[in-house]
């Protein structure tokens, strides 16, 4: 492939990646969270970020909450449908190393036992500044491993006010 096909390439995943939000088992906290990124207030979206509904056009696959036996199948299915390159980031404790469930007789563990893991954002449930730093920090590595000059914004976390 020519070379500016590929730098052009890099650009619009870079610029604009499409996330699927897929739920593995969690008790809800961390999908409120996701969910919250992309309202107006935390804005997501400014970064190019478009949550889809199917995993043929999806770049990064969001996962919360343990993988349990009965999901298991499903999340392997997903991954497989979406387009290469793809990224998957565990969102939460639960996805990371299967958290309070680790050891239940029907959970495997965190999504890395099943798929591989390029990002991990550990915390119960995890803040939205949180997910919009994991999001940006994987889309600065896959720039740097590309090794185009795009720039990316920089997020500053807005001052918690009490109302």
């Amino acid at each position: 492939m020519k070379n500016w096909i590929k730098e052009l390439l890099t650009w619009a995943r870079v610029r604009s990646p499409w996330v699927l939000h897929f739920n593995t088992g969690a008790c809800n906290a961390c999908d409120i969270e996701i969910v919250a990124s992309l309202t107006p207030r935390f804005d997501l979206e400014r970064f190019g970020v478009m949550l889809k509904g199917t995993p043929r056009h999806a770049d990064i696959l969001l996962c919360s909450g343990p993988v349990t036996r009965q999901i298991q199948d499903r999340l392997v299915r997903i991954y497989e449908q979406m387009p290469e390159p793809k990224f998957v980031v565990a969102v939460g404790t639960c996805a990371c190393s299967g958290g309070v469930f680790n050891g239940l007789y029907n959970v495997r563990g965190g999504i890395d036992s099943v798929i591989p893991v390029s990002a991990y954002i550990p915390g119960c449930p995890v803040r939205p500044e949180a997910i919009i730093d994991g999001v940006v920090k994987l889309l600065t590595s896959y720039q740097k491993s590309t090794e185009t000059p795009v720039e990316l914004p920089v997020y500053d976390c807005p001052e918690e006010k009490n109302v």
